[in-house]
């Protein structure tokens, strides 16, 4: 399906922080796209790229530090509210990534999922017409004043056609259930 859409506006930053303070427990952010979002207009978000960065309780802290020993972070951005971590294949993930450290110094980042991996969009973009983005964060282990993660959303606003912005909404809600 090629969706045909008309760019409204240049790309910007949408910035949220979600500080994760409590182990093997889901912590939850949102970003609020109600004022970019218009069904009347079809207007919709093209999300171009997530990115995530990882910071301890102070901005420079280290991940041994945050984790105090071996864990795993994982935090996902979805475009409907799931209550918490999904699977890959979920239509409503836009986009993921782990932090990993084990107490042999081996570190590792990895962003697993990127827009579009579930076909949907053009034009090098995950198209969005809900009002909200979700983030769901967890850490399996976590020391001191927490882990905080900053995810940057890369988006732009367009315009969609009649029948693509009604298939978006379609599927959207079918992935609702």
């Amino acid at each position: 399906m090629i969706i045909m859409a008309a760019r409204k506006t240049a790309m910007f930053t949408l910035t949220e922080r979600l500080t994760i303070s409590a182990a093997t427990t889901d912590t939850f952010a949102t970003i609020d796209l109600g004022s970019y979002v218009d069904v009347g207009d079809r207007q919709a978000i093209q999300v171009h790229s997530v990115d995530f960065i990882f910071q301890g309780g102070n901005v420079n802290q280290s991940a041994p530090a945050m984790m105090g020993g071996s864990g795993l972070v994982t935090v996902q951005v979805t475009d409907l509210n799931r209550g918490g971590l999904v699977f890959a294949n979920d239509r409503a993930l836009i986009a993921s990534a782990n932090l990993e450290y084990d107490t042999d110094a081996f570190l590792t980042n990895t962003t697993d999922l990127y827009p579009d991996n579930f076909g949907k969009g053009a034009d090098d973009g995950r198209f969005v017409v809900n009002d909200q983005l979700y983030i769901t964060g967890r850490s399996s282990a976590l020391t001191g004043a927490g882990i905080n993660v900053t995810v940057r959303v890369n988006a732009s606003i367009v315009t969609l056609g009649a029948k693509d912005f009604m298939a978006i909404a379609i599927q959207s809600t079918a992935a609702d259930n």
